[in-house]
């Protein structure tokens, strides 16, 4: 799956990865290869992306999600650190 994540100012992550957590509105929920297409607004939060063996923390200043055919792509207000 392809991950893409945006801010206003930059281009904050973008790469391969095996698996994504997301700080939905209503919970935390994950994404794996083949999600079903979504679009959903996002809470502040951590954003734990993994590529096999790899685990990374984002933080981010809410936002939305969308998924679709292996495409993630944050639209993230901001993001702490």
């Amino acid at each position: 799956m392809k991950l893409t994540i945006i801010t206003p100012d930059k281009l904050a992550y973008e790469g391969e990865v095996t698996a994504v957590t997301v700080p939905g509105s209503a919970g935390s929920f994950q994404i794996l290869k083949d999600h079903a297409a979504i679009v959903s607004t996002l809470e502040d939060g951590k954003v734990i992306v993994k590529n096999n063996n790899e685990e990374i923390v984002i933080i981010i200043k809410g936002g939305v999600v969308e998924v679709k055919e292996n495409n993630i792509v944050i639209l993230a207000e901001g993001i702490s650190g």
